[in-house]
């Protein structure tokens, strides 16, 4: 700081009377001088992770942005990478928590919590998890549907609606149970659906979809959002990284908004539970091998 007030002021005044004034010695200003003058050797690297996180729209913190530079063969640590991404001014949102419930008390018979918080698959679609979140816009409301499947994490199929009614639900599990190879069902390991207690997960239509096509029912326990800790957890990202920092003017909006980010989610976004790898990358790789 001192230095650089010096040479702010140097054409101005003498040399001599401002490091007297701020305490430097000659040699020491000197030195300064001729490091704030030399290229930035960081510069490159700067410039990567300026690129991998505006790439990725301000989502990436710091581990992210780390493995994305050794995937690219950049030999850099963890810990250079939050510095710098720290003096940039990069900073990584961080969520925040709210949630909505579609408990409306016990209405049909519940299915027992067969999940048990055992958030692993050995392959694609062994078990998939579900929920309904809620976005707000002044007074009108958006609700999403998503399925998801533990193997990969990824979205594959999801439905938006302006209420939370059984068609929204209903309709993101057809077109998910769509991409099913009904004619050669896995009798030994049957797929485990996932959901709280909502009333669309206990009316018979849901329950239906269901057996129809041979899956097993899966309940959280009673107001126990840890029991479907992975779509609570894909709702935290998506709303932190989607929705609180944008102004949305109109649902249409938001929807192109939505549409863009499961996309880019599924096909783009890396994770550290899937070796840095997206969830569809993860999911050819694992088929191919």
């Amino acid at each position: 700081m001192k230095v650089r007030a010096v040479i702010a002021l140097k054409a101005e005044h003498r040399l001599e009377v401002l490091l007297e004034v701020a305490g430097l010695a000659r040699s020491t200003f000197f030195y300064h001088q001729a490091r704030a003058h030399a290229p930035d050797p960081q510069a490159q690297l700067k410039t990567a992770i300026t690129e991998i996180f505006e790439r990725n729209h301000g989502r990436y913190g710091h581990r992210r942005v780390h493995h994305e530079l050794v995937r690219a063969g950049v030999a850099v640590a963890k810990k250079t990478v939050l510095a710098l991404m720290s003096e940039l001014g990069l900073v990584c949102r961080v969520r925040r928590r709210r949630r909505y419930n579609s408990y409306q008390g016990q209405l049909a018979a519940l299915a027992p919590n067969l999940l048990d918080r055992d958030f692993t698959a050995d392959a694609p679609n062994r078990k998939w998890v579900t929920d309904v979140t809620e976005f707000r816009i002044g007074e009108d409301k958006l609700y999403l549907s998503p399925i998801m499947d533990l193997f990969d994490r990824q979205i594959i199929a999801y439905t938006l609606g302006p209420s939370p009614t059984l068609q929204l639900t209903n309709t993101s599990l057809s077109a998910a149970l769509t991409t099913l190879d009904l004619a050669q069902p896995d009798v030994t390991q049957p797929l485990i659906v996932h959901s709280d207690q909502g009333f669309q997960y206990q009316h018979a239509s849901w329950r239906r979809l269901l057996a129809d096509a041979g899956a097993t029912q899966s309940m959280s326990r009673k107001a126990n959002c840890f029991d479907n800790a992975v779509i609570e957890n894909f709702f935290g990202h998506l709303k932190e990284e989607l929705f609180h920092h944008v102004r949305y003017s109109t649902i249409d909006a938001l929807t192109d908004a939505l549409h863009e980010y499961i996309h880019w989610y599924n096909t783009e976004r890396i994770s550290t539970k899937l070796d840095g790898l997206s969830p569809v990358t993860y999911r050819a790789q694992a088929l191919a091998a």
